[in-house]
């Protein structure tokens, strides 16, 4: 059985119509909407028994125990394995799973064997996503095994996005040659020369502000002995999600976040009250566990890259670091054309720590998001347990909301590490820590961009920002030049002399989405001047090579969402 769970603040379904043999009868057809709930999309094998969809329940109490939850949907997915369960089969256990309700717990179950629509909006914490897997060992050893993959057949082809639409950014990374995905790396990128343009742009704009904001950049190893993950709580709450191994140091561990070891800098040395806030920042490769039928492009991925800030503060200084926050925030989202929504979200029934520690982070969180002129809702007792929490979606060009930003205030994390500083009266006090990450995923965030886009990329995050174009080869000498002054002056820039015809160079670069295309003529070569296209048709004739180079620097500099013509 394999099972996916989301921590939602909703999931609403429509059963449209039976998409299987056998499907269940349903009375009432129409959308169920369920708020605050757990979701577990569910997928039955074909070694699955009793025996394990209650071993799989039993779990999931557990687990909303600990995220103080009260409603659970259960949702068939078949999706999620190829070794799937006789339908027969699969709805009974479905119905045993349902039935083995709890007192206290609002169950939900979707019609097993219909094509539904589906939304669901999850809620932005460490443990809001998770999947798990159960089996009987040798059935589920035999099934998990490693298959031997031949290279000449795992390289993903043109053909492997056939049938997404066209706005999908699959389609449009794979036609602007940004990405690709390969077998032999499940779930994890191959970013091509485009795209790792694109990928360092993001983090140096971010780096950027960062610095202007007194952030400092730390770098931490990938791997750690597992003691460290237990201390964090992750092996308790997060071990089927990593990846680990057995070696001769111990039992080690590929990091699928980056507070604990982030932690160890700050208890790598003794800290006065003079030297807080200390703000630190990290782009470190973090790699988390996913069952392969819930992988969508860059969506959802198991290496990325994480804009992480965490920030180590005094108590009194909490309502002003989340306040510099707040405005990276907005910085951050405009400079991308996006809007944005804020949620607060208060103390749940499961916190720990002290409640009038939780009231002034509340009040802080408040008061910092009122005094940024920033309107927020309400998200009653839906804190994490160690803290509460500002998370926020974007809105992209679609109306299409990303859940992306979130500040979270943490006091548990501290006390698990026994984090120390000395305070004015001279006596060691705890910490706080503030976990914010603005873009989050940088893999997940290049996929909205690219649908927020279309792949018309901004010219200061465009791949290639200009291309110098031809009418005939005896232009090549001064297409040439003008490519090498472009270049000089730190333009990305691409050379087309080749022997095509002027309309069909113009295309390509059109169907590339390049924002600026130079074209070189007789004219031009007389003038020692040159024409200026911009991806959307418009033209600028007798232009000034340094007045362009002059122009384009400004736009990029300036991070404009406008082309200059």
């Amino acid at each position: 059985m394999r099972i996916l769970q989301f921590d939602v603040d909703n999931i609403t379904y429509e059963p449209i119509r039976p998409e299987a043999s056998l499907y269940e009868e349903i009375k009432e057809k129409g959308k169920v909407s369920v708020d605050n709930a757990l979701v577990i999309l569910v997928c039955v094998e074909s070694w699955d028994g009793k025996e394990t969809a209650e071993k799989a329940m039993n779990d999931t109490w557990e687990f909303m125990g600990k995220l103080a939850r009260k409603r659970l949907v259960i949702y068939p997915f078949a999706h999620l394995s190829r070794e799937l369960a006789e339908p027969k089969i699969a709805m009974a256990l479905l119905d045993h799973m349902y039935g083995m309700g709890r007192e206290g717990i609002e169950a939900v179950k979707a019609p097993f064997g219909w094509n539904k629509k589906l939304e669901i909006s999850i809620k932005a914490h460490p443990l809001a996503e998770q999947s798990r897997s159960y089996g009987p060992g040798e059935a589920k050893k035999a099934y998990t095994k490693a298959k031997p993959v031949s290279i000449n057949t795992a390289i993903v082809r043109k053909s492997s996005w056939a049938g997404l639409p066209e706005t999908d950014h699959r389609t449009i990374g794979e036609k602007l040659d940004l990405y690709s995905f390969q077998e032999v790396s499940p779930a994890m990128v191959y970013w091509h020369p485009n795209g790792m343009r694109v990928f360092r742009e993001l983090i140096g704009f971010m780096r950027e502000k960062e610095d202007a904001y007194g952030y400092q950049e730390i770098g931490t190893p990938i791997v750690a002995n597992t003691a460290l993950w237990h201390v964090s709580g992750h092996m308790s709450h997060y071990k089927e999600n990593m990846f680990y191994f057995e070696s001769d140091m111990g039992e080690l561990g590929l990091k699928p976040m980056n507070c604990p070891s982030t932690i160890l800098i700050y208890k790598s040395r003794k800290w006065s009250y003079r030297e807080l806030p200390f703000r630190t920042a990290i782009f470190d490769k973090l790699y988390r566990k996913e069952l392969s039928g819930v992988l969508t492009g860059l969506f959802r991925v198991m290496e990325m890259t994480q804009d992480d800030g965490h920030i180590f503060i005094k108590n009194d200084q909490l309502e002003e670091e989340i306040g510099n926050v707040l405005k990276m925030v907005k910085e951050v989202y405009t400079a991308f054309g996006m809007g944005f929504a804020a949620k607060l979200s208060t103390m749940p029934d499961n916190h720990m720590g002290d409640e009038k520690l939780w009231e002034e982070a509340t009040g802080a969180l408040k008061n910092a998001l009122e005094k940024n002129g920033i309107t927020y809702g309400i998200k009653e007792k839906d804190g994490a347990f160690y803290g509460p929490k500002i998370d926020f979606d974007v809105i992209d060009s679609m109306g299409r909301n990303w859940q992306c930003a979130t500040i979270q205030v943490d006091y548990q994390m501290p006390l698990r590490f026994e984090l120390t500083y000395t305070g004015e009266d001279g006596a060691e006090k705890t910490p706080a820590i503030i976990h914010r990450a603005i873009l989050g995923s940088l893999e997940r965030f290049i996929a909205i961009l690219v649908e927020h886009y279309q792949g018309k990329f901004p010219t200061w995050l465009a791949p290639v920002q200009v291309e110098v174009i031809t009418i005939s080869e005896h232009l090549n000498e001064y297409a040439k030049e003008v490519y090498g002054e472009l270049r000089k002056a730190g333009i990305r820039t691409e050379l087309d002399i080749g022997d095509r015809t002027l309309d069909y160079k113009i295309r390509d670069a059109i169907s590339r989405k390049i924002p600026y295309s130079i074209v070189l003529g007789k004219k031009e070569l007389e003038s020692r001047e040159i024409t200026v296209r911009s991806r959307s048709g418009k033209q600028k004739h007798n232009a000034k090579l340094d007045d362009f180079i002059s122009s384009l620097k400004d736009e990029v500099e300036r991070r404009s969402n406008v082309l200059m013509i």
